[in-house]
């Protein structure tokens, strides 16, 4: 079902912006490992302090004084959501939507490739870009917390934690490939497989924030990627996470569907 000349196409048309994340990722995963020393982490404690509400919306509260626990925290909080979200939005909306737009899906179509198989490969190169990046920045995680803190980090868990991750990130990309089978205009396209993960992120920020508006979390998927509860090894987190990722594969169902009964107009 998967056509492997646009497979390898599409993928040589998103390395460069998997590069780019990837290396940003780098960075900041090599400071903040770093930071876990405690004469430089005390300034992140300070920051909490100082703007606790601030930090908590942004899921940066120490629960743990383990360095899984601190990179929970100060990655997995915050860094490792909005980041590969990023990515995996702009991707979706390059893969169909775009080529609907320009036109340019009308050369893929004329090819003896059905609609959907072009769906199926277009989507495979999405969830190769998501588990890419994630799997990347895990190792990248479990190496440098090797060179500077031998035996610190509790790499099971850790790899829990990525996978928890990674099913959020194959969630939103569901959304947003859907989103871009959906509509045939680049900037529809890009407001609701762009504009639906924004706003649930905002709503779980908001909830993190305060006791007021704490229910709010009850109306947002980030609810369900609980890293904390994750790394203790709370089954309901586990449970939650296979619903993403049950979730991520209806959505990117549904798209395939979409794409292949849709009138293109081309």
């Amino acid at each position: 079902m998967i056509n492997m000349e646009l497979y390898k196409h599409t993928f040589k048309e998103i390395w460069k912006m998997l590069l780019i994340f990837a290396t940003i990722l780098t960075m900041y995963f090599i400071i903040i490992i770093y930071m876990f020393d405690p004469k430089l982490g005390a300034v992140l404690d300070e920051f909490t302090k100082a703007l606790p509400e601030v930090m908590a919306m942004f899921g940066m509260v120490v629960s743990s004084t383990t360095l899984l626990g601190f990179l929970s925290t100060y990655l997995y909080g915050f860094l490792m959501l909005v980041f590969p979200m990023i990515f995996t939005i702009i991707v979706a909306n390059r893969l169909i939507a775009r080529h609907v737009d320009r036109g340019s899906m009308t050369y893929l179509l004329a090819a003896p490739v059905n609609r959907k198989t072009v769906a199926f490969t277009q989507m495979k190169v999405l969830a190769t870009g998501i588990f890419l990046l994630v799997l990347y920045t895990m190792l990248i995680g479990i190496i440098a917390s090797e060179l500077s803190f031998p035996a610190e980090l509790e790499i099971g868990k850790f790899v829990l934690l990525n996978i928890g991750v990674l099913s959020l990130h194959f969630f939103i990309g569901g959304i947003s490939f859907l989103s871009s089978c959906i509509f045939n205009d680049t900037k529809k396209s890009v407001a609701f497989g762009a504009g639906i993960p924004a706003l649930a992120y905002i709503i779980q920020m908001l909830a993190n924030a305060g006791e007021k508006a704490e229910n709010l979390k009850y109306i947002t998927f980030f609810t369900l990627f609980n890293a904390n509860e994750l790394i203790a090894g709370k089954t309901t987190a586990i449970y939650q996470i296979v619903i993403l990722f049950l979730a991520a594969i209806v959505l990117f169902v549904l798209g395939i569907i979409v794409f292949d009964r849709k009138d293109l107009h081309i």
